[in-house]
């Protein structure tokens, strides 16, 4: 809806940026610059709504002294084209590749982010490009995984035009890996962004935020929330 786009522009020096992806799909992003940044985010984002509905999450990352990049996936938001599994990681790569052409922002301190579908978004990224570190939020093993959690009773994986499949990328990655999941996730059960950790290489740390759900973690887990992020953030900036 228009009104989150407009209370979106109460970010500071907030900047729309249109992105063309390496199969001529414009989709639409927005930058926000930190002063004296410790670090870009590139966020790809869950499956509901678009960016003007996270622009408070947005905010507060940007409050945290860090530069982020939030892009709609084709046929979200201001984005063109309909989304599909291949066309949703080129979005992701044209906007990590976009960030790093960014002024502001300095090599060796981008990270991906990935929150529930957006999960695999950056893990596919990840497999292409070398990020600073990896940050996973409230995210699942593959559609697979999911589909049988939410329809055990019916042979989904068959029927399911998505594989999702980011256990087995995963397990490629050398990349430093922070997962993030509510306790209480009622969408995504903690036990698949569980399994995903488990999945990984080192160096990686798995933070359970208490008493969360799937779209509320960075409201209910508050400082100590940011604290961690922080903390994984100076452990491979060195800040």
């Amino acid at each position: 809806p228009q009104g989150a786009y407009d209370q979106a522009r109460s970010i500071p020096n907030l900047r729309d940026c249109w992105i063309k992806t390496e199969d001529s799909v414009t989709i639409h992003a927005w930058f926000a610059p930190a002063e004296g940044a410790k670090a870009t985010f590139v966020v790809s984002h869950g499956n509901a709504g678009n960016i003007s509905h996270r622009y408070l999450f947005l905010r507060s990352l940007q409050r945290h002294g860090y530069n982020v990049l939030m892009f709609d996936y084709r046929g979200y938001g201001r984005s063109e084209g309909t989304p599909s599994e291949d066309g949703i990681y080129k979005d992701g790569l044209a906007a990590y590749d976009y960030a790093l052409g960014l002024p502001e922002v300095k090599s060796g301190r981008v990270f991906l982010w990935g929150t529930s579908l957006g999960g695999a978004v950056a893990i596919d990224v990840a497999t292409h490009r070398l990020a600073a570190g990896l940050i996973l939020e409230s995210t699942f093993t593959s559609a697979k995984d999911v589909a049988q959690l939410v329809y055990p009773f019916l042979p989904v994986q068959f029927f399911m035009r998505t594989k999702l499949n980011s256990i087995e990328k995963i397990k490629t990655l050398k990349v430093p890996i922070l997962v993030l999941h509510g306790a209480r996730d009622s969408i995504v059960p903690i036990g698949l962004g569980r399994k995903l950790f488990n999945a990984a290489n080192e160096p990686k740390d798995f933070y359970e935020i208490p008493n969360a759900d799937h779209n509320d973690t960075f409201f209910i887990g508050g400082d100590e929330y940011f604290s961690r992020i922080g903390r994984f953030v100076a452990s491979i900036t060195h800040q």
